[in-house]
């Protein structure tokens, strides 16, 4: 396969051809190699190796452009129902520090009784098929070698086609799956007979391909009524899941139990849920953790979800979580994941990074609250244990609504989810194996007279046949799309003028899509505001206008309304002026120069112009200006005749002038900037002297057009600013 390079677009029809040929290069599960690591002036206890091709955050700038990576593997959910696209926003993911992507199936997929084919659109997730997981598992193989770490790719085996579905994860590459009988029983009522004889071959299938199983325990702190009352039956569900794993031969370090905190501020949300995280922690020690943030009491607030996820982080880097899994709040607000989806990325890795070696500095007390709290939770769960023991077992236990029940054990509120042994879909539909069975495959549960054929085949089976599925993938049957109206090569044509071309459109979910997201205030009550911003969207020739967000910040005098609509324009390339990108030095470099090299610079907003906000913040220290790097400056105040410039910079013995010019009537900012240049030609020091003009209406063009050495528009920083004054004091001096 052809490596992509960071300024090359991901070629998705490229990816599709010749894909009933592709065999992933990789499988099994892969944790993090966990090291100290040094960058730039930091050491990190909690750290992996840096990325190949990544983005930092955006404070890295300021760094040296560092950026570690935890030792937690990072999750992202992504599935719009396209997997064409989210092939794209796998990749910007990755670049974010991605390294278990997710792929959520369409609810309705759990009740399927055998595999698909072709590729429908889903709805709140994708319909799994072989055609998408082969394509996004040979993106995924092309990303990884871009990002320089293995990816980890993960979907659902849960459903009727359970079994099914996990021989297809092990032919394709998959690495991590949901695999929970329990998940099966309570939430989608399938039969449990059937269910747990289906996962007894799907974990069998997942333990021969190496693939870690996440389970599905944190359902019923999603689904009871009060969650942070399900603590102990969150620690019975992992029990029996984990035993069970284990029992078919998952390896322990690949058995990874799905926790996520119960509650939410406004609850105390750490005095409810550090105790329930230190018990599991306690009782589990031999399996892994997956941390997953806590989304029940989730509403469409951004930030109200960023606040909960950081508090989460806490917990995690408290309790050692080995998968940190991210969640935004768009299944709430409609809106599609990707932009968010990055976002909750950087807050996770900014947040475990800014945690690193938390335990050398703090610890968990092992008296007083958080140790009673932790040892209750446990306590209920032993006799809630027992009890299940007591009535005969799981099976009973359940048809006795004993789970998802809203009381905090032993206390029932008689709400629970009850299902009977003999009922759901699927009952009945287990039948005993005849005494002669025998199946020539890998990684088959239960008994399979294969002796009768030697001791040979007793391990292998499938050598019978000279290799099944998992050791001749050749083997294994490719049907592309079978839909003539819904297939991915009508999408990729529908949206071919936006893929290698010079036109663009906005997108938030679908290439070409054309969804704009606005953010409003209107002062008023949040009913009128919402009516409003409707009103405002489709008078801005949005189509589709939808409210994602209303914000109540007072219950007469203002909402704030976010929205979401789709423009129908697009804009070509061509007609586009791109401006000049200043380069900038690193800071080591700026300091080293000018520590050899004492600066100077003269100052100050030019002509009638009393703006002075600009010129002060990339001068000063405290916001990061010129003087932040040791270059020494004269400010001259405002409204500086031009010839006062050139005197003072003479005075001074300065090595540059810079001029803020905003007012720009009668262009008086254009003759400013040739006026100071021919003044500092008739004083003869032109050349001596490096003049440079700011401001909101200066481009690097314009700048050098009216005889300036260099310009500086908005989003200037002090760094590039020091950066050119050094760069053209080194070219004068030589």
């Amino acid at each position: 396969m052809k490596k992509i390079q960071p300024n090359e677009k991901l070629n998705i029809p490229n990816i599709l051809q010749n894909l009933e040929n592709y065999h992933p290069k990789r499988k099994g599960w892969t944790w993090r190699d966990q090291k100290d690591i040094k960058l730039g002036q930091f050491e990190y206890k909690q750290a992996s190796p840096s990325l190949k091709n990544s983005v930092p955050l955006q404070s890295a700038n300021y760094l040296g452009g560092i950026d570690p990576q935890p030792d937690a593997v990072i999750t992202a959910e992504i599935a719009s129902g396209r997997f064409e696209d989210d092939i794209r926003r796998m990749r910007m993911a990755a670049y974010h520090g991605a390294d278990h992507i997710m792929v959520i199936r369409t609810a309705g997929q759990s009740h399927f009784d055998g595999l698909l084919e072709g590729t429908p659109q889903g709805v709140g997730g994708i319909p799994i098929t072989r055609k998408q997981l082969r394509a996004q598992r040979k993106a995924l193989d092309i990303i990884e070698d871009e990002v320089g770490r293995p990816i980890n790719y993960h979907s659902y085996v849960s459903g009727v086609a359970g079994p099914e579905i996990g021989v297809l994860f092990a032919e394709e590459g998959v690495n991590g799956a949901h695999q929970d009988p329990q998940y099966n029983v309570l939430y989608r009522n399938i039969n449990m007979v059937r269910s747990f004889v289906d996962a007894a071959e799907s974990k069998k299938v997942l333990a021969y391909a190496d693939i870690a199983q996440i389970d599905g325990a944190h359902n019923a702190n999603a689904t009871a009524r009060d969650a942070w009352k399900v603590m102990p039956e969150l620690l019975v569900q992992h029990a029996i899941n984990s035993v069970f794993s284990e029992k078919i031969g998952i390896k322990p370090e690949n058995i990874c139990l799905s926790s996520v905190p119960p509650a939410a501020p406004p609850s105390p949300d750490l005095k409810l849920n550090l105790p329930y995280a230190v018990a599991l922690r306690e009782f589990f020690d031999r399996y892994k953790i997956r941390a997953q943030m806590n989304t029940k009491y989730m509403d469409s607030s951004t930030r109200e979800a960023t606040v909960t996820h950081v508090l989460n982080l806490l917990i995690s880097r408290l309790t050692t979580a080995d998968i940190q899994s991210t969640i935004t709040p768009d299944e709430g607000r409609n809106v599609p994941w990707h932009i968010y989806n990055i976002e909750a990325l950087d807050t996770t890795k900014q947040a475990m990074v800014g945690m690193d070696d938390l335990l050398s500095m703090v610890g968990i007390k092992d008296t007083g609250y958080i140790y009673d709290k932790k040892r209750e939770i446990q306590e209920r769960a032993i006799l809630m244990m027992e009890e299940i023991i007591e009535m005969g077992g799981y099976f009973k236990a359940v048809e006795a609504g004993m789970f998802v029940d809203s009381g905090e054990y032993p206390e029932r509120n008689a709400d629970g989810i009850s299902r009977e042994i003999d009922g759901g879909i699927g009952a009945g539909t287990v039948i005993p194996r005849d005494k002669d069975y025998m199946a020539p495959v890998t990684a088959h549960y239960g008994y399979n007279n294969i002796a009768q054929y030697g001791k040979s085949f007793e391990k292998t089976p499938s050598k019978l046949i000279d290799g099944c599925t998992f050791e001749k993938p050749e083997k294994i049957q490719f049907i592309d799309e079978m839909d003539e109206t819904d297939n991915v090569y009508l999408r990729l044509k529908e949206t071919e003028r936006y893929r290698d071309s010079k036109l663009l459109k906005p997108e938030v979910e679908w290439l070409g899509d054309g969804v704009v997201t606005v953010d409003l205030f209107f002062p008023i009550e949040a009913k009128v505001a919402a009516e409003a911003a409707i009103k405002t969207g489709e008078k801005m020739n949005l189509t589709d206008v939808e409210v994602i967000h209303k914000e109540v910040l007072h219950p007469s005098e203002g909402t704030r309304v976010q929205i979401k609509g789709r423009v129908g324009f697009e804009i070509n390339i061509d007609d586009l002026t791109l401006p000049e990108e200043v380069e900038a030095m690193s800071e080591e470099e700026i300091f080293d120069y000018v520590k050899k090299h004492p600066l100077k610079v003269v100052a100050g907003t030019g002509g009638n112009d009393e703006h002075s906000v600009g010129i002060r913040e990339v001068l000063d220290i405290k916001h990061g200006g010129v003087e932040k790097y040791g270059i020494k400056y004269t400010y001259l105040g405002t409204s500086v005749p031009i010839e006062k410039f050139v005197d003072a910079a003479i005075e001074m013995d300065a090595d540059c002038i810079m001029m803020s010019t905003i007012i720009s009537h009668d262009d008086v900012h254009y003759k400013n900037m040739e006026k100071l240049h021919n003044y500092a030609v008739e004083k003869g020091v032109r050349d001596k002297l490096v003049l440079l003009a700011g401001g909101t209406q200066v481009t690097p063009e314009i700048a050098r057009k009216y005889k300036m050495d260099q310009g500086f528009g908005r989003g200037t920083k002090g760094q590039h600013i020091a950066s050119f004054l050094v760069k053209s004091h080194k070219e004068m001096k030589h």
